[in-house]
């Protein structure tokens, strides 16, 4: 038995074309029908994409569902890949890298406390890192980020004009903000050992709260790498799709950035749910927490859709 959503569809299909539907039936109009789904979808595609300029079809999926049973819609992840690369809307990931790491500095260095690491719950691992962010003037700013590894939400960021410690401490202090004194007890911040990770203002805001210090032991971004993620994710998804010229538009844009990522973005490695959800959630979902830092570390499993691209910023 047809459900009620597709009898309202296939009425407001033959109203458009001033069709009974007997008709319909009659003469195979089941194409336009296609054609009109086909039509909503891609809509819908756009409208997601307005502020994930850059989200990959997976999560576009993911969001759509319930549209799509709204409107009685039967179309397969494969099938969307499909049309969106039909009407070239497929997103590629970029590669690019510049190092923000200068770790060849006196100041002391801290083991990695990480390695057999197993989380159950959130605020019990922060990795913390510093990327950089080409504006359209050609000048870079530099955002440090701190995530809770368990969620994979941002739980404190800055952007400045320089690396300086005081930047990061910034972002630290914003993150402690967020989070009740007796659970600091239990949290560990796992940083590279850059040296504003080192230097003494941050490191004493640290253990002034008893938050245990971990870094990484070589210069392998993959010891670090659910922060590394969170960086490209950031500037390949929402930052790099928009023209900043100044220090203040890009603070706007990063806050608006980083709630879109916290609120809205699906994550396939927290069981296709938001990082605030996960963050705020008792329950562990089916796909949460794997430990990337175990023997070899082997990364965070890049979320890559796509291979055609288009122009979408």
């Amino acid at each position: 038995m047809k459900s009620n959503f597709q009898h309202i569809a296939l009425a407001r299909l033959c109203g458009w074309f001033g069709l009974t539907r007997q008709a319909y039936y009659q003469n195979s109009w089941q194409g336009i029908s296609t054609s009109i789904e086909e039509e909503l979808i891609l809509k819908k595609a756009l409208e997601i994409r307005k502020y994930h300029r850059r989200m990959g079809t997976r999560k576009l999926y993911e969001l759509m569902q319930v549209y799509m049973e709204e409107h009685s819609i039967k179309m397969g992840r494969d099938g969307l890949f499909s049309l969106l690369a039909a009407n070239n809307l497929l997103v590629r990931r970029r590669k690019r890298r510049i190092q923000t790491t200068y770790s060849s500095h006196w100041l002391r260095k801290y083991p990695n406390l990480v390695r057999n690491i197993e989380l159950t719950g959130a605020n019990q691992l922060w990795v913390s890192d510093i990327t950089y962010w080409k504006i359209s003037t050609g000048e870079h700013l530099y955002i440090s980020f701190i995530t809770d590894a368990w969620s994979h939400k941002i739980v404190g960021y800055h952007v400045a004009e320089t690396m300086e410690a005081i930047e990061s401490v910034a972002a630290l202090k914003i993150a402690l903000k967020g989070i009740e004194r007796e659970k600091e007890i239990n949290l560990i911040h796992h940083s590279d050992r850059g040296v504003q990770y080192c230097s003494s203002e941050y490191v004493s805001i640290l253990k002034a709260r008893q938050i245990s210090i971990s870094m990484t032991e070589n210069g392998d971004p993959l010891e670090n790498a659910i922060a590394e993620r969170i960086n490209g994710i950031l500037k390949e998804e929402y930052l790099d799709c928009y023209e900043v010229t100044n220090l203040k538009e890009a603070r706007q844009l990063l806050k608006e950035s980083v709630d879109l990522y916290n609120i809205q973005r699906p994550h396939m490695s927290i069981g296709n749910k938001t990082p605030a959800i996960i963050h705020q959630s008792s329950t562990k979902p089916e796909k949460l927490w794997k430990n990337y830092y175990r023997q070899k570390p082997t990364f965070v499993k890049q979320e890559q859709d796509e291979e055609p691209i288009v122009n979408l910023c």
